[in-house]
Parts: C-alpha cells; structure tokens; sequence
C-alpha cells in the first residue's frame, strides 16, 4: 500500500515537473508575441508619421522623388506582409530610407525650417529610438524561447508542442554599411 503511494506521488509530482515546463515554454512564447506586437505598434505610428512627412517633403524635394517613392512603397510592402522575417527586413530597409531622406534634406534650407517638417523628423526619430529599444526586448525573449526549446528536458516538451527556433530581429547587411548619399541636381 505505502509503495502505491509512494509511486502515485512521484507520478503526481512528475506530471507536475513536466506541465512547468510546459506552462513555462507556453509563457515564452506568449511573451515573444507580445514583444513583437509592442514593436508592431511603434512601426505602425512610424508608418503613419512617414505618410504625413511624404506629404510635408513632396513641395520642397522636387528633385527626390526616387527617395519620397521608395519610402511610400516600403511602407505599402511592410502592411502587407506578414511574417516576422519579412517585416524585420523591409523595416531595416524603411530606417535607412529614413536616414537618406534626413540627410538630403540638410540641402533644403526651406525644408528644415519647415515645423511640421521638424516636428515629423523628431517623432519619427523618438520612434526610432522606441523601435530600437523594444527590438532589444523581442530579441531577449526569443533568445530565451530559442535556448529553452533546445535544453534537456524542455526539447521534450517543446517537440511534442512543435515549438521551432523564432526568428530574431536582426540588423540587415546592408544596414551595417556606410550609405553614400550624392545630391543630383538637373543642371
């Protein structure tokens, strides 16, 4: 009798062990949606300040276009994508988009002393520093989740739930590289 009990509460037990691992791998992964999903948010309001500040640009940069369309169309391509991976790399192309038409802009005198120009430029920027800071969250999380599913006993669990390796948010190649920025003015 005493060996049934002792072998119900070591079987009890071991149930329990193996839903805190699951429950923790569960809490992970939730965490790794929410992360993203705060990111989600600040490339949404980035987004709509890129709108309005194509529209403050398009009187003064007669002569970037290419610069004011790209961005427009990198900002049509992130809302309709939908993977993590996908998003991750065009908002890497949207920042260094932003970056070229910030610095072309030092060479419209008009443009810079425009408020809603200034105003945009430094929301966008508060953005950006948002954006930087939350990717940092997102990437921790993930390099948790990542670790756990891949340790003993967790694989276990993590196998039988079909957890996979998240994708981190990482900075594009190109990104890395010094952008050379020319102004091309019809002569």
């Amino acid at each position: 009798m005493i060996i049934w009990a002792v072998i119900g509460l070591v079987l009890i037990g071991f149930i329990g062990y193996l839903v805190g691992i699951y429950n923790g791998l569960v809490a992970l992964r939730r965490n790794i949606d929410r992360n993203w999903s705060n990111i989600d948010v600040l490339l949404k309001q980035r987004y709509d300040e890129i709108g309005k500040l194509v529209q403050v640009c398009e009187g003064y940069m007669k002569y970037e276009r290419e610069t004011l369309e790209k961005l427009v169309s990198l900002r049509s391509s992130y809302l309709g994508t939908g993977s993590i991976a996908d998003k991750s790399k065009i908002e890497g192309e949207i920042a260094g988009t932003l970056k070229t038409l910030f610095a072309v802009a030092e060479n419209y005198p008009n443009l810079k002393a425009n408020s809603n120009f200034l105003h945009l430029q430094n929301r966008i920027s508060e953005l950006e520093n948002a954006i930087a800071d939350r990717r940092e969250f997102y990437n921790d999380s993930v390099t948790i989740f990542n670790t756990r599913i891949h340790q003993i006993p967790d694989i276990v669990i993590a196998r039988f739930c079909s957890y996979t390796d998240q994708p981190l948010f990482e900075v594009l190649s190109n990104e890395r590289e010094d952008r050379s920025i020319s102004f091309n003015f019809p002569a």
